[in-house]
């Protein structure tokens, strides 16, 4: 599987880098069909505090999986990001298996 994690108009972040590829990595081994996951952490313009956005695009067999999630801190915002995947990445198994 390839990983590829952008900053968007903020700087870059090696310790986030490190964690998300090492729950990347567990998420691959689970699902050996993943092909390459796209991950983009950005600000958005939140008057509430709730900036911080991540949204990853996995590409799988059949059509691309996509989750986003804006919380206060990236860490918060990767891990709602990855549940949300994981969920998709659950019920495609599910649907792929039955046939």
């Amino acid at each position: 599987m390839t990983i590829n994690i952008q900053y968007l108009h903020m700087p870059t972040s090696e310790a986030m880098n490190e964690l998300l590829t090492h729950k990347l990595e567990k998420l691959s081994a689970k699902y050996d069909w993943i092909i390459s996951t796209d991950v983009y952490f950005k600000l958005s313009n939140d008057p509430r505090g709730k900036n911080k956005v991540c949204e990853m695009k996995m590409e799988v067999p059949g059509p691309r999986i996509f989750a986003t999630s804006t919380e206060d801190n990236f860490e918060k915002a990767a891990a709602q990001t990855l549940k949300d995947i994981e969920r998709q990445l659950k019920k495609r198994k599910a649907i792929y298996s039955k046939h």
